[in-house]
């Protein structure tokens, strides 16, 4: 049976202090920063600490939250698919730099989102305010 997602692409981290975190998770677990940009008022950093998603550390997510951000081909027809099965969305499609997502709830109040990834090499080539 194949998933209902994409990748996992990036599990977005909120931060009471960004440089002590920032710092922690180089100096002390030896994280390696893919890209560390101040834009758009926000403070975020790609992490590699597995071979996995890529952890994005931000200082407008609260600290402590964790949200995955879940690939999808096209957002518009998963989503409507979704929706087909009991699905709901937490209010309209926002934007990332990479691209459209959508945030939801598991029945427990976990928050998920799902991102059509339209920009994908964005937040490495940087960008301006």
């Amino acid at each position: 049976m194949a998933a209902p997602f994409g990748k996992l692409l990036y599990l977005y981290v909120g931060t009471s202090d960004f440089d002590r975190d920032v710092t922690y998770y180089t100096n002390v677990l030896g994280a390696k920063v893919l890209w560390n940009h101040h834009a758009f008022g926000a403070k975020v950093a790609a992490l590699r600490l597995c071979e996995g998603p890529q952890y994005l550390l931000a200082d407008h997510r609260p600290a402590p939250s964790c949200l995955p951000l879940f690939e999808v081909k096209d957002l518009k027809a998963k989503a409507k698919e979704l929706r087909s099965q009991g699905w709901k969305s937490e209010g309209y499609s926002f934007e990332v730099p990479p691209g459209p997502c959508l945030l939801f709830k598991d029945p427990s109040g976990n928050q998920l989102a799902l991102l059509q990834n339209v920009r994908p090499n964005v937040m490495s080539e940087g960008f301006e305010d």
